[in-house]
């Protein structure tokens, strides 16, 4: 069994995921124009995941959307301290101070084939890890100027080889890139 880890996120056409208070209005507001009956993938994408793997920060905007999102998908909250989850978290929910290659070591083991990473910080260890292998990426036509950057500084250069474009009516543009290893 070989492990694949991938990337489904969306970002500000100057590579934004969020406002630098950690707001995410602006997507919100994008999501706005977006047909019923429109994910963009994302129900495709998670129909392949076994565990999703999100930050403390991500996990927390998460719990500010009302209805759990992800239904009976394993969730695992990457944390540096551990404090308890929310009360009534979801059973599906655990917290991790593992190492990005420990917990993708352990999941792995556990039976997980397809690990979906999101949060901006979660997502930077990984790659530096070397565990991504597919980044999804769905570009909103809005420029920020300011905000917290999907990536950060990378020790190495992380080669990328584009597989598709799509370009939505709506304004929306996603990108599918295979990490080059």
């Amino acid at each position: 069994m070989t492990l694949r880890c991938s990337v489904f996120i969306a970002t500000s056409l100057d590579g934004f995921i969020a406002r630098a208070d950690g707001s995410i209005d602006w997507l919100n507001e994008a999501n706005g124009v977006v047909p019923a009956g429109e994910d963009c993938g994302y129900a495709e994408h998670m129909a392949t995941v076994d565990a999703l793997v999100m930050g403390r920060k991500t996990y927390e905007q998460v719990l500010t959307f009302g209805a759990w999102a992800y239904g009976e998908t394993r969730v695992v909250v990457m944390s540096s301290h551990l404090d308890p989850l929310a009360p009534g978290a979801p059973t599906t929910v655990t917290a991790s101070q593992e190492t990005p290659a420990a917990l993708a070591a352990r999941l792995e083991t556990e039976g997980c084939e397809h690990l979906y990473i999101d949060g901006g910080r979660t997502i930077a260890g990984f790659l530096e890890a070397g565990l991504i292998d597919e980044l999804i990426i769905t570009v909103i036509p809005i420029l920020l100027g300011t905000g917290i950057p999907l990536f950060r500084e990378q020790p190495a250069d992380v080669h990328l080889e584009l597989i598709s474009t799509r370009a939505y009516d709506f304004g929306f543009a996603q990108h599918r890139y295979r990490v080059k290893r």
